[in-house]
């Protein structure tokens, strides 16, 4: 194979790599844009393993057709994108990569296995045997350490939000509400009514076993900083007009707001790959209904 050749089935086959251990952690599982991102890395990949077979003289005792390629190279750009792109995020969702990197691992043991023309030897069944569990347990481990550290996971992540009250003003509490997370990607309630002009103090445990946060925000807003987190890694944009709180794992947090207006916002949990699995809800501010007229009194009229 020329050296033009090469370096061409390289780019495709490692850059395919590259777009597919992206959008593993980045909501590989429910948004749109991360599915397309991982199926055109597996295109690529793919393209650079056809390109090396047609260059590669076939083997007489192994009659490896391109149907074969294409699987194996679909399985090995999967289980190559898992394991690179769970250890490359795993500060971000130590939860979803502790079972990612040694999926991955696995995959592309059995995919590496399946396209060898060499006999499996005792040698590799201690390899795999020994690694595999050194890479689960390590991921194990991972993950536990950094529920107990979460100043370590998504690190870097910050709102901005110094205080937990939205402005540094005296603020009359209407009422307080509670809101619980968890690792199951969720708020409880996942809907809240709130009339105009009620000031909220939002109680939130975080139940679950990694950081998450709450944030307030119009649509625009939250989808607009969603898709600024899925394209950096610094972790560091702010909505235009947001209120927000982060809540180590196990630990209870405040934030005060007032709704001034008639809106319907969202809270979601921006946190890296939360939001694309599905942590968000809604916030239904209303007008508040007019108080009943007061009966009318005769106790004191004269007659």
């Amino acid at each position: 194979m020329s050296f033009q050749l090469q370096h061409g089935t390289m780019l495709l086959r490692y850059a395919g790599i590259s777009f597919i251990s992206g959008a593993v952690n980045h909501g590989f599982f429910s948004e749109e844009r991360s599915l397309w991102t991982a199926a055109i890395g597996m295109v690529l990949f793919v393209m650079g393993a056809v390109m090396e077979h047609r260059q590669t003289p076939d083997n007489p005792q192994e009659a490896s057709g391109l149907w074969r390629t294409l699987v194996l190279g679909s399985l090995l750009s999967i289980g190559l994108g898992f394991f690179t792109g769970g250890l490359q995020h795993f500060p971000d969702s130590p939860a979803r990569s502790a079972w990612v990197v040694p999926l991955g691992f696995a995959v592309s043991v059995f995919a590496l296995a399946w396209s060898s023309t060499a006999a499996w030897q005792r040698t590799a069944t201690v390899y795999v045997l020994v690694l595999g569990t050194l890479v689960s347990a390590g991921s194990w481990g991972a993950w536990q350490w950094m529920a107990q550290h979460p100043e370590w996971a998504a690190t870097g992540h910050s709102h901005d939000a110094e205080s937990e009250t939205v402005a540094m003003t005296a603020q009359v509490v209407s009422r307080s509400v509670e809101v619980r997370m968890d690792d199951h990607m969720r708020f409880t309630p996942s809907s809240i009514d709130i009339q105009v002009g009620e000031t909220i103090r939002f109680v939130v445990h975080n139940a679950g076993k990694t950081a998450h946060e709450m944030v307030l925000g119009s649509d625009e807003d939250i989808r607009a900083h969603a898709q600024a987190m899925q394209q950096s890694h610094d972790h560091a944009h702010n909505p235009a007009s947001a209120a927000a709180l982060s809540v180590a794992a196990g630990q209870t947090g405040e934030l005060v707001v007032s709704f001034p207006r008639a809106q319907s916002l969202q809270m979601a949990c921006l946190i890296p790959g939360h939001y694309e699995a599905g942590m968000r809800g809604r916030i239904q501010i209303g007008t508040a209904l007019a108080a009943p007229a007061a009966a009318h009194d005769h106790s004191t009229h004269k007659h």
